[in-house]
């Protein structure tokens, strides 16, 4: 399968059609995070279309960027599996009895706290990141984007809800729920802009220390797994415990 690109969001948006039609029956439980990362794909292309965003070319560059780094890790695990990312590998073997959210989490995991900071690197060149007032403005961006997943938590929350059973609990608590997405959200993406700077400097410094610093990132993002399998309410634990993760100043 090709990845999508310079034809922008709507390859990607066809790109991820185009998998979720010939998902195995094996492959079912990655259906929930890719049905939910193309609703929310599609939602950015609106919003780009709005001008709710201060460089609609920049987002949309960075939104392409973004999905092929899940697009590869989804293509290289069908594909037996090389070069998949930690994250990503530990995401894609978790078990299909696992509740929908779960496996939503899961991708979210990966692709937010690995992935993005990566994606935003490729977007952010070496020279714009030396321009304060335009790094501001990819700042403001990246953080516009929790806007639009604002936006979709209480979508997202009924579509899980066709996927499988939920309890009277469930049921109750999902107002709670829905304001602990948005804030683990907002959360997350503060962490990912400190450790894009953090592989920004690595990058500057050396290779070496760029792939030291991206493995660092690679561990602490499987790491965060256990606590996305550990049994209760996961979505309130989070909200209060933090989703996100942060590169420690280099040893």
């Amino acid at each position: 399968m090709e990845q999508p690109g310079p034809a922008g969001i709507a390859a990607v948006v066809a790109a991820m059609q185009e998998r979720l039609e010939t998902l195995t029956l094996a492959e079912e439980s990655r259906r929930d995070f890719l049905a939910t990362y193309q609703r929310t794909t599609g939602a950015v292309s609106r919003a780009v279309d709005r001008g709710v965003f201060e460089d609609p070319a920049w987002v949309e560059a960075w939104d392409v960027a973004f999905a092929n780094l899940y697009l590869s890790a989804f293509d290289a695990e069908r594909a037996g599996g090389d070069g998949v990312p930690r994250p990503w590998r530990l995401a894609f073997d978790a078990p299909a009895g696992l509740p929908p959210l779960r496996h939503v989490l899961l991708g979210v995991n990966a692709h937010i706290n690995y992935d993005l900071p990566q994606a935003l690197l490729a977007v952010i060149s070496v020279e714009q990141f030396a321009d304060e007032a335009l790094l501001d403005r990819r700042r403001r961006d990246h953080e516009q984007i929790d806007g639009v997943l604002s936006d979709r938590v209480a979508a997202e929350d009924a579509e899980l809800a066709t996927r499988s059973a939920r309890t009277l609990l469930d049921r109750a608590l999902r107002p709670l729920n829905q304001q602990a997405s948005k804030r683990f959200l907002r959360e997350s993406r503060r962490k990912v802009w400190h450790n894009t700077v953090e592989l920004h400097k690595a990058r500057v410094a050396s290779p070496d220390d760029y792939r030291i610093r991206l493995a660092e990132l690679e561990l602490l993002s499987a790491a965060r797994i256990a606590d996305l399998l550990a049994p209760g309410q996961v979505l309130l634990r989070l909200a209060v415990a933090g989703f996100g993760v942060v590169l420690p100043p280099p040893a």
